[in-house]
């Protein structure tokens, strides 16, 4: 590497539609469980949507994570569901990392939490409010519940981290864009310690109608545990889902010193831009490929040295088959090597947090040396024609990994991970 300091991940903190935690979470993965169901968070019939599907967080409490009642009513008046499950997140990344910030320099611990939406629930329900009853109506709390950065400011409120607190909105590449940006941030010395991934909760009426009139969402009429298939043949678009993944990004010595553990090492990126189209991917797949070749050059590795890729995967026609071409480019023929997996098969799409729960998958992959599968794979598509793990995980010798995450915008980002060697 360039430089001699080094990132490691030393925290996971998970919430997402197949678990609380990022064991439940990794477990569901492995055993190739859907989180997609029917919608119960409104009645889609209601608002006369077409989609009825979502991949929800199921059993989602925030007074589970804090016992202060007084503490949780002012967060539920202070918090979207976006911050609470970033909130939530970060709580549960922070103890697994067994990392108290204040007993360390809070003034070198940063937070970026990414979010492609914000706070819409917020959003959509006050303008109704406002609509219906006028001015009146609009609570002195609204703006902070619905802007984009309340996550990341609300999290280093509560844990006392006093480094840089932003948040990147780049779509669907949000939440892995905040890890890119954490690990150049401590690699510039410009802080020890990171908390950073991505959150979403925009499953209403309002994004399902949206996402389905420019025909992203699936229309698959069948179970819903099976309509998300990415790479298959018979893929006609993504399901919406929520969550949010924190990580907690460290350089090494400073774990070290705490005898922290660590699930893996992070050892380049890269991003780019299509400049072509605000929604379609290009059509050769030539951003992402110069994302996959920047943070290959920048982890000093080989094509060859990669051994998996957690993929974006979306289950779209275009994406799957363009992310497969990129791959193509950048690997040549060891791209039929490399195991490839998504895994949004099982837990829809996070939209802003999808990449981070990547990063997480990515990181256990190479912790516990298994590779989840892609489930629903059952038509494969001559476009699309890698070994994405069809259905089943697998055990495989994992030293490097990819992720990737590519969104609205023609965000490319792309981070590379290896096993932790000291």
């Amino acid at each position: 590497m360039n430089n001699e300091r080094r990132v490691v991940i030393t925290g996971l903190g998970v919430i997402s539609p197949v678990g609380i935690g990022h064991e439940d979470t990794w477990n569901a993965l492995l055993a190739g469980k859907s989180g997609v169901s029917h919608i119960s968070h409104f009645d889609p019939s209601a608002h006369g949507l077409e989609v009825k599907i979502a991949a929800e967080v199921k059993d989602f409490d925030i007074n589970n994570f804090y016992t202060d009642k007084r503490k949780v009513g002012s967060m539920l008046k202070e918090m979207d569901r976006v911050t609470l499950f970033a909130m939530a997140a970060a709580k549960l990344a922070l103890k697994d990392a067994n990392f108290e910030i204040r007993s360390t320099v809070p003034e070198r611990v940063g937070t970026f939490i990414g979010t492609g939406v914000g706070g819409l629930i917020t959003t959509t329900a006050d303008h109704l409010k406002l609509m219906e009853g006028g001015p009146k109506k609009i609570g002195l709390r609204s703006i902070i519940r619905l802007m984009p950065n309340a996550a990341s400011g609300q999290v280093a409120i509560e844990y006392g981290a006093k480094g840089r607190a932003k948040s990147d909105a780049t779509a669907c590449a949000s939440g892995l864009d905040s890890l890119f940006d954490a690990f150049m941030y401590i690699k510039a010395d410009r802080a020890d310690a990171m908390i950073a991934g991505g959150s979403e909760a925009c499953i209403n009426p309002f994004s399902i109608a949206s996402f389905t009139n420019m025909m992203a969402l699936s229309k698959d009429s069948g179970p819903p545990e099976n309509v998300s298939k990415p790479f298959s043949a018979n893929r006609d678009g993504f399901v919406i889902g929520e969550g949010s993944v924190i990580l907690i990004l460290e350089e090494l010595q400073h774990a070290m010193r705490r005898n922290a553990p660590i699930y893996a090492e992070i050892i380049g990126g890269g991003a780019s831009c299509d400049a072509s189209h605000i929604v379609a991917p290009d059509e050769h797949g030539n951003g992402a490929a110069r994302a996959m070749k920047e943070a290959l050059r920048e982890a000093q590795v080989s094509p060859n040295d990669i051994d998996y890729i957690n993929a974006h995967g979306t289950s779209t026609p275009l994406n799957d088959e363009r992310e497969t071409l990129a791959i193509k480019q950048v690997f040549g023929q060891h791209a039929y090597k490399i195991a490839v997996s998504s895994t949004k098969s099982m837990v829809g799409h996070l939209l802003g947090g999808a990449g981070a729960l990547g990063a997480a998958a990515t990181a256990l992959t190479i912790k516990n040396q298994k590779v989840h599968p892609t489930i629903n794979y059952h038509n494969p598509d001559p476009k699309c024609d890698l070994d994405y793990v069809p259905n089943f995980y697998r055990d495989a010798k994992v030293s490097h990994a990819m992720v990737e995450a590519l969104g609205f915008g023609g965000h490319n980002t792309v981070l590379v991970m290896k096993k932790f060697v000291a």
